[in-house]
């Protein structure tokens, strides 16, 4: 048996229906469905390491998205700047 997560993820009605909808949207960005994902497995009650086998991505990253959306709730799981340099983008858009 693994070791449970200190950061319980209990989700609103409300929260749960944003998520699901992220999820099942067909356009959606692959880094918003993959959080959605995580955070409605946590709220069901799985340990990061079992998240992180059926996603396919490191436990650290089931754990980093877990303690965000507690702390933070939606928000949380939003993008965040970068330190650093912006990237830069050839003129057309394309590399």
């Amino acid at each position: 048996m693994g070791r449970h997560s200190l950061f319980q993820v209990v989700l609103t009605a409300e929260e749960r229906r944003v998520l699901a909808a992220r999820v099942r949207r067909p356009k959606a960005e692959q880094r918003e469905v993959l959080r959605a994902r995580i955070v409605l497995a946590a709220a069901q009650g799985e340990e990061n390491k079992l998240i992180a086998e059926r996603l396919g991505i490191a436990p650290n990253t089931a754990s980093k998205w877990r303690k965000r959306f507690f702390q933070e709730g939606l928000a949380g799981l939003a993008d965040r700047g970068r330190p650093g340099r912006p990237r830069a983008v050839p003129p057309g858009g394309h590399r």
